[in-house]
């Protein structure tokens, strides 16, 4: 296994409230932010299960694209079982699995598709600033990403 996937297994997490800042004309289209994402979430070296995405504008435009965390969340707002709620605490949008019921309403309600079922499990995935302190910020080489608490 490559140093950089146990680096990113090792991350510690401290929880902290904050701001994800994207910077477009930053990002190189590396794709480093899916692949520790993928990591950190699904423990697997799986892209499709990142909750970031690096789009390719063209061959050299890319832009990190992840959930906005929005303050009157429509995902949040069309939950028939409120599984989506606000974490107050690091001001993040979260899944509540357990309360989940898999209708999908959130998928579509999302006006950036930025919510969407993982494709091993079904489950409802987003990011959610990795509990306060994202990883895929902690690994962006050329500051595309960033975490300013």
């Amino acid at each position: 296994m490559s140093v950089a996937i146990e680096q990113i297994r090792a991350a510690e997490v401290k929880p902290m409230k904050g701001t994800l800042i994207v910077s477009p004309d930053k990002c190189t289209g590396c794709r480093t932010c899916e692949l520790a994402c993928a990591v950190s979430h699904g423990r697997q070296m799986m892209p499709a299960r990142s909750r970031v995405r690096a789009f390719s504008l063209s061959e050299t435009r890319h832009i990190p694209i992840l959930c906005l965390q929005c303050d009157d969340a429509a995902c949040v707002r069309i939950c028939p079982v409120e599984a989506l709620a606000l974490d107050e605490e690091i001001g993040a949008v979260r899944v509540d699995t357990d309360r989940c019921v898999h209708c999908m309403n959130c998928v579509p309600a999302c006006p950036f598709g930025n919510i969407y079922p993982d494709p091993s499990t079904g489950d409802i995935v987003k990011c959610d600033l990795c509990g306060g302190n994202p990883i895929c910020a902690q690994f962006c080489p050329t500051g595309a990403l960033r975490f300013e608490p």
